[in-house]
């Protein structure tokens, strides 16, 4: 499974960050999905290898602007592509009536079918074939959620040992057994192939946060989760300085979560545009540095902080590892 950030600021962009957007694909699809679309997003796209053609879904968080206002644009620039396959998305009913304003009031006129889900509906209209996704809801300003995608399938494990003890000769046949599916041999015996697979391995799963206050709302998600990316707007001290108005978490208040919820892998993301890059700082301004200090203190597994464009694959074992 792979990921790739295409806006990892929050609110207003930056020279170096866009706003929200992440890509999600899997490796047994050439099609991918979108988690939020801010302001740009299209633009971002363009610098990467994904394709609006092979875009399946669109997963928004909430109706805040800087998660949503680049849907108008992408939408009609797959159109303009000529675009024919019907494209998903997925989120709170103000989203629907979001796109709805917009089609109407710019009279546009996309030559594929858009068929919105209600992100309270979801789990009754699975919009993606390889993954199984849920959605929980979360504390802001607004109604916003969490995604979480889980791999619905596990591909067999042969005991290669076993089938050569056996005589059990290497080739399709084996491809046969993998799959589930018994074979007879040629000397006659029947192979089944339930004696010959190993025990699988525990589906893989990534949970995408919107924007929430209160990181403990992922608690029943987070038990078999391999991957968490949350937003980290501020550090404590500048959380404190904001107060409680803008709802958004901490770095250390989402540290502590991942840690005590036994997460492997945290991504932190969405930062607030006051914290500079630390070879830009000026001033003594705050700067992704004490963010990643600040849950770094409350966190021992594998830590990374988002950038625009970072791809990060999550392998079969549940590494996550930046790839570029």
């Amino acid at each position: 499974m792979e990921l790739q950030f295409l806006g990892t600021s929050s609110g207003t962009p930056t020279r170096s960050r866009n706003l929200s957007a992440l890509a999600l694909r899997t490796e047994s699809s050439r099609q991918w999905c979108l988690i939020d679309c801010g302001e740009a997003t299209q633009h971002r796209i363009l610098r990467t290898s994904l394709s609006l053609m092979t875009l399946r879904a669109i997963f928004i968080t909430h109706i805040h602007g800087d998660h949503c206002y680049g849907l108008p644009g992408l939408l009609a620039s797959a159109g303009m592509l000529n675009r024919t396959e019907a494209l998903f998305i997925i989120g709170p009913p103000s989203i629907g009536r979001f796109i709805d304003c917009v089609l109407e009031t710019t009279e546009l006129r996309l030559p594929y079918p858009l068929q919105f889900i209600n992100v309270e509906a979801l789990a009754d209209a699975q919009p993606l074939p390889d993954l199984d996704v849920r959605a929980t809801a979360l504390s802001h300003r607004v109604p916003s959620y969490a995604y979480s995608f889980c791999e619905k399938t596990v591909e067999g494990k042969l005991d290669v040992d076993k089938l050569r003890r056996d005589a059990v000769p290497a080739g399709p046949g084996w491809g046969r057994i993998q799959q589930g599916r018994d074979l007879m041999l040629a000397d006659g015996r029947t192979i089944h192939a339930r004696d010959y697979l190993l025990a699988p391995r525990k589906p893989r799963k990534i949970i995408v946060g919107g924007d929430n206050d209160s990181p403990a709302l992922l608690a029943a998600e987070a038990a078999e989760a391999d991957v968490l990316v949350h937003e980290s707007t501020y550090t404590a001290a500048g959380l404190e300085k904001s107060g409680p108005g803008p709802q958004h978490s901490s770095a250390a208040a989402v540290a502590r979560f991942a840690s005590e919820a036994g997460i492997p892998n945290l991504v932190l993301t969405h930062f607030s545009p006051r914290y500079q890059e630390p070879d830009a700082a000026r001033n003594g301004a705050p700067t992704l540095g004490d963010i990643e200090a600040e849950a770094r203190a409350s966190y021992q597994g594998s830590l990374f902080l988002a950038s625009d464009l970072q791809r990060y694959g999550l392998d079969r074992q549940g590494h996550l590892s930046l790839l570029s």
